[in-house]
């Protein structure tokens, strides 16, 4: 039985990293990938803090290798760790959000900073220079996976999606 609930959660990630790189390609943004964060949410609601993870690593990666940065993973990881971390402990979606935004919006800014001046010779002047690019992103991302995930609580679904992989 607990065989099938892991397959479950790599199935469901690997979909994940797929959907999120899919709406990252045809819905570009400049310097912005929402719907990176709208996945992540939904990841880490679903299918914890690590597949979550793991579904930002991948989808990070496979933007990579179609012309994006180092920032395409250093951008996506944090959040899913820290809002997935936070649903498993508080059960709130809400707070899921927050961990999302600071995940990605601080976490993932401040990482990003020695890696794109090591990797590509960016020379910005503060660490703090990725924070305003990637925090509007993660806000906006992580508002519309709260509400699919609001959507399908109301529904019903969103218990039996959670008790099915678990």
């Amino acid at each position: 039985m607990k065989t099938n609930n892991v397959t479950k959660k790599m199935v469901l990630t690997a979909m994940l990293a797929c959907l999120a790189f899919v709406l990252n390609t045809f819905v570009y943004f400049p310097a912005m990938a929402p719907f990176q964060h709208f996945v992540d949410v939904l990841a880490a609601v679903l299918v914890g803090p690590w597949y979550g993870c793991a579904a930002a690593f991948i989808c990070g990666v496979l933007r990579m290798l179609s012309g994006r940065t180092i920032q395409a993973v250093t951008g996506a990881v944090f959040g899913p760790i820290l809002g997935g971390l936070i649903y498993k402990k508080t059960k709130n979606i809400y707070l899921t959000f927050i961990g999302e935004v600071a995940g990605t919006g601080f976490c993932g800014a401040m990482a990003s900073y020695p890696l794109m001046k090591w990797f590509y010779g960016l020379d910005a002047q503060s660490p703090f220079y990725y924070i305003p690019f990637y925090t509007p992103s993660a806000v906006v991302g992580a508002g519309m996976g709260v509400a699919v995930l609001l959507i399908l609580k109301h529904s019903g679904a969103l218990g039996r999606m959670l008790s099915e992989l678990s």
